[in-house]
């Protein structure tokens, strides 16, 4: 199974980019994050006849999550359930031929000293709290997206200029890390312990893809029995040199199936 995250950034405007992805990569699964586009005016035609069944959800101007998926979700549930903020345009789950994927959108945060960052960190606690209701770390599964978090030195630029940063800053990589400790495992880590990858590029700087001035914030992790059969994993930078790009390129992983234990 091919598995791949996007921030796409508008899917209206990068729908090219998407299709032309799509076709060239032919992933089983695809999580889009910021989509920015209201349910009535997502473009479902396009993605359905490119041969994936889509589900989305989304409000006006921003946020937006969408998971497109060569077989049809066993089961589509959106946002939190637990009685607060139900922010379900940053999360969704499915169940893709038996395996649960979790789809998120983590908020930005703003500034550290915003209520916005105070959001963000309770955003994480409220996901490790999600996992333990819904999974299990000892079956299957998938957490992906953009999670705004860059977790180690290496997974930024310049990592001692953005220590208040509140993508890098102490506490948004301990919140993260307190909701990875719940059962998961970062695949490209896995993998590449050492590699330095970006999957980020700041359109404010111009020359920051040129520079590789970059981020590390899109991630797919996987429960150890599914990590366990991760086989490949890589970042396509290709897109983000495309036409009117997003800010973020496509991160994929593949698992070989047939030896997942259930």
């Amino acid at each position: 199974m091919k598995i791949a995250t996007f921030n796409v950034n508008s899917i209206r405007k990068r729908l090219p980019i998407v299709l032309d992805w799509l076709d060239r990569h032919k992933p089983d699964v695809l999580c889009l994050q910021e989509t920015k586009v209201q349910d009535a005016e997502f473009p479902l035609l396009a993605l359905t006849e490119a041969g994936y069944a889509v589900s989305f959800r989304g409000i006006k101007g921003y946020n937006g999550v969408a998971v497109l998926s060569r077989t049809k979700p066993d089961a589509v549930f959106y946002g939190f359930d637990d009685n607060g903020d139900p922010d379900d345009s940053r999360l969704m789950r499915v169940i893709v031929r038996g395996i649960p994927i979790i789809n998120t959108y983590v908020p930005q945060g703003y500034q550290i000293d915003s209520p916005k960052y105070a959001y963000k960190l309770r955003w994480f606690d409220r996901l490790r709290r999600y996992f333990a209701k819904h999974l299990s770390p000892e079956q299957p599964a998938i957490w992906c997206g953009d999670m705004n978090v860059a977790p180690r030195p290496i997974d930024v630029h310049s990592p001692e200029k953005h220590l208040k940063h509140v993508c890098y800053h102490q506490d948004a990589r301990k919140a993260y890390e307190e909701a990875v400790k719940w059962g998961w495992q970062d695949v490209f880590v896995k993998l590449y312990p050492e590699r330095q990858q970006y999957t980020f590029w700041d359109y404010r700087a111009p020359s920051s893809l040129e520079a590789n001035k970059g981020w590390r914030i899109d991630h797919i992790l996987a429960t150890a029995p599914l990590a366990a059969t991760c086989v490949k994993a890589d970042v396509d930078i290709a897109p983000r040199r495309a036409k009117d790009p997003s800010d973020h390129t496509f991160l994929w992983a593949e698992f070989s199936l047939s030896h997942v234990p259930h």
